[in-house]
């Protein structure tokens, strides 16, 4: 299995769609990667990454809006194509399996989001006063 993690910016307001009974959320992720060429001038790179989410947990989709800084991951997918001019041309899509909200522009907290993971409960952890061991009875 190939994984690939992409942090980025929405190009775009995200779509849903139904294909063939699934939900599936479709958004481009930007990443811009700044460098120094070999003369010292700055210089930046951008590439875009299209992405689907297959879920049925559409929720997040109101989140998803142009200019939000996203986390993904998933398992790319690289496709090669001819232009109308006659010219080949490439595209990287990536089938996302986890999207995290990070912010973006609007954003006071800069508030996130993650899918809730399975059999997580705070109320299994002690909290410090609950601990009644000795401290001093430590094996190293």
């Amino acid at each position: 299995m190939i994984k690939m993690q992409v942090i980025g910016n929405l190009g775009k307001d995200c779509t849903v769609n139904t294909v063939n009974g699934k939900n599936v959320i479709n958004f481009t992720v930007a990443h811009t990667e700044k460098y120094k060429d070999s003369q010292g001038n700055q210089q930046e790179k951008t590439t875009w990454v299209d992405c689907a989410y297959w879920t049925d947990r559409t929720a997040v989709a109101q989140y998803l809006t142009k200019g939000k800084q996203v986390y993904v991951e998933g398992q790319p997918e690289a496709r090669s194509f001819q232009r109308n001019d006659g010219t080949p041309g490439s595209s990287l899509s990536l089938r996302v399996r986890e999207v995290q909200l990070l912010g973006g522009r609007g954003d006071s907290a800069g508030g996130s989001y993650q899918q809730p993971a399975a059999n997580t409960s705070p109320a299994n952890i002690p909290s410090p006063g609950d601990i009644t061991e000795p401290v001093d009875d430590l094996p190293f």
